[in-house]
């Protein structure tokens, strides 16, 4: 049931001509205040035509116009505006879209100004095109192309032009980039295309370059709508200046306290200095969040109070009690922070106490999830990550599994047809359709035509020496793993090198950031077969059955993530802050609030060359949404120690966590956590010989 608007709300729904500020706190009604301002303009006989509502994605513009018509038509509870029915007041006929479907719509329709029909250009198309520009430049070593495309994006979005890309010393990728950039726009002059930036930094050209034109849209829109304003760049700015025009009809609704997307062209700027665009501006603050519980919004309201740069003032409060107060734990290592997570959420869920879905467990970058799907994982909790692949689903993951699953059991064809020719060892499809055929014909296995190559005739010398490379690989794992008093995991680690992984992982990766990324789910991996060697020390047969168990395990828990049917509800989310905006959940665990995590390393290197001093406060915005996600209950947490390089390094807390006051926060130590219960372990020992059974 929806509340009746509260003053603020009904001040920024009323207000009708002229510029209008309205910042809106988190979890404050923002989207009800822009869906109930659209229907009042379209109650008080402002033709649907003349509205444009501008957002970033599809889907929060559908939801949105759904929103508009439940208003229209009454579904709303009391506050809402006057409703008359006819199709006067479709809603269908307000344009609710995004800036870019917006762009590409303008310049569809005015084609033959821009010089006739045209094609849109997607990533691919665009990093080919950079490709081809950088074979033709001497720049002497190996360029990253992917990055250089970036740069060539943000200065797009910052409506800025060769020209006048900034020129600091000692930075190649600058100078490549002034290079590379107006052969990329003659490229795409050539090819008569446009890139996705393209849609908007065009539409706002051809406008500025033809006022023609741009009479003609101002005609047609006389009241304008944007939402997250914060997240808005200079070209978009451009945009909405340039169609505002004369009526200055616009309605801007966000929250510079929640703009954390400098990274991809978002300049909060365009929020801070709207009154300095829109001169007489009116400014409307929406301070009272629905979403949280006091305790969480008194932590949001001490962390962001203590924001260095400008910003609006606002101060968060909420009708909605609570006694119990935030949790700020510390765990000695970041393994037992993540088991420590996971039995708390183990306790929510049990018994459908807690639905999973209310329950989410957020971290500053994605390569923070491995341990904690670990813990998940061994205590059987169901879960999914948003903005990342599962990470069995990553590609070095699988790849090295493949391997070890080969060296257990060679008969395992689908497996073997992954790595064959991974990393490429000259057995290529026209090789590998020879051996399968071979196979075929001789009752082999596909692993028994690797072995016996030599004997096959028609198999080319380059596929005849790559099948005896993978034999010998295969061949040296097995006998490692059967080897009396052998670690497992150093067997797996050296499978790894004889593969020569690392290598083709840096090979294939765009870019060394990637690469090491990549690298360090590999390391994940073994860590995670480390961990349970350790706990099992004591187990005797410790060698190659003692891998196929863990390996049939991590199988079993795979196919258990992704049964069919399997209900929504019943998964807690595991995501970055970054993909949590916009999100809310009952219950949030925010971990890893360390200074090199939040706020990133990166923020804090003088050395980067990217890094600027508002990079630590939007580091603090990143740290608010986080907190603000919580309705009911949130924890933060963090660990003493992390290992870097195979030592105990001590972690400083997070500046953000130092500067919540001592009595906002339940500030306590935890001990080692144990692995697993008993329960947990004849569980997955049922569930392992349930599958055994199975097999016969």
């Amino acid at each position: 049931m929806q509340f009746p608007l509260n003053p603020a709300q009904a001040r920024a729904v009323e207000h009708q001509n002229g510029p209008i500020l309205i910042l809106a706190g988190a979890g404050s009604g923002k989207t009800r205040v822009i869906t109930q301002r659209i229907a009042r303009l379209l109650s008080r006989g402002v033709p649907p035509s003349a509205i444009l509502a501008l957002t970033f994605t599809n889907k929060a513009a559908g939801e949105m116009s759904e929103r508009v018509h439940a208003a229209l038509h009454g579904r709303q509870g009391g506050g809402g505006p006057p409703t008359r029915r006819g199709a006067a007041l479709d809603p269908r006929h307000v344009t609710i879209t995004t800036f870019h479907s917006f762009g590409l719509g303008v310049l569809t329709r005015e084609r033959a100004a821009v010089g006739g029909s045209f094609t849109i250009f997607d990533q691919g198309d665009c990093l080919g095109a950079v490709k081809e520009i950088l074979r033709t430049v001497d720049a002497g070593r190996r360029l990253d192309a992917p990055a250089i495309l970036a740069r060539i994006s943000n200065a797009k979005n910052a409506f800025m032009t060769a020209d006048d890309l900034p020129n600091r010393e000692g930075d190649d990728y600058d100078e490549i980039t002034r290079i590379v950039f107006p052969k990329y726009e003659a490229a795409l002059k050539g090819f008569r295309a446009f890139d996705f930036d393209d849609l908007v930094c065009g539409t706002a050209r051809l406008w500025r370059d033809r006022p023609d034109v741009l009479a003609r849209w101002r005609e047609r829109y006389h009241y304008l709508l944007v939402d997250e304003y914060q997240d808005t760049n200079r070209a978009q700015l451009e945009l909405l200046l340039q169609l505002a025009g004369e009526h200055r009809n616009i309605c801007v609704v966000g929250d510079d306290d929640q703009s954390i997307y400098a990274w991809r062209g978002a300049d909060v700027r365009n929020i801070l200095e709207f009154e300095d665009q829109f001169p007489g501006a009116v400014v409307v603050k929406l301070e009272q969040n629905y979403r949280s519980r006091a305790p969480i919004i008194a932590v949001a309201n001490a962390v962001i109070a203590k924001k260095a740069d400008a910003r609006h003032q606002k101060v968060l409060f909420t009708e909605r009690g609570g006694e119990a107060k935030v949790r700020a734990v510390v765990a000695p290592t970041p393994e037992i922070e993540a088991s420590w997570v996971a039995r708390q959420v183990d306790d929510l869920v049990r018994g459908d106490q807690v639905r999973g879905s209310e329950v989410a467990v957020l971290y500053r970058s994605n390569g923070q999830s491995a341990a904690l799907e670990e813990a998940l994982r061994e205590r059987g909790i169901a879960h999914r990550v948003l903005g990342g692949q599962q990470f069995f689903e990553r590609k070095e993951v699988k790849d090295l599994l493949a391997y070890l699953k080969v060296a257990l059991n060679p008969a395992d064809e689908i497996s073997l047809r992954r790595i064959i020719n991974y990393p490429a060892r000259g057995i290529g499809d026209g090789s590998l359709e020879k051996l399968a055929l071979h196979a075929l014909a001789k009752g082999w296995t596909l692993w028994q035509a690797v072995e016996r190559v030599d004997a096959l005739d028609d198999v080319p010398g380059g596929a005849r020496e790559g099948c005896r490379t993978l034999e010998r690989i295969v061949r040296e794992t097995t006998a490692e793993l059967e080897g009396e008093g052998a670690s497992p995991t150093s067997a797996i680690r050296r499978l790894a090198e004889r593969v020569e992984l690392r290598a083709e992982v840096d090979a294939s990766s765009p870019s060394g950031q990637i690469a090491a990324r990549r690298w360090a789910n590999v390391e994940s991996l073994l860590a995670s077969f480390q961990r349970r060697e350790a706990r099992e020390a004591a187990r005797p047969g410790k060698g190659r059955d003692w891998v196929a168990s863990f390996v049939h395990a991590l199988t079993l828990e795979q196919k258990d993530e992704e049964t069919p049917g399997e209900k929504a509800h019943e998964k807690i989310t595991l995501c970055t802050l970054h993909g949590a905006k916009g999100l809310e959940f009952d219950h949030v665990f925010l971990v890893g609030c360390e200074e090199g995590l939040l706020p990133h390393s990166r923020t804090l290197d003088a050395r980067a060359t990217d890094a600027a001093p508002q990079d630590i406060e939007e580091e603090r915005r990143l740290f608010y949404v986080g907190v603000t996600r919580a309705r009911e209950a949130l924890t933060l947490t963090r660990a003493a120690t992390r290992a870097m390089r195979g030592k105990a390094v001590p972690r400083t807390p997070s500046r953000f966590l130092l500067e919540i006051p001592d009595e906002l926060l339940d500030q306590f130590a935890v001990k080692d956590e144990p692995a697993k219960t008993v329960a947990s372990i004849e569980q997955g020992a049922g569930a392992l010989l349930a599958a055994l059974d199975a097999l016969g």
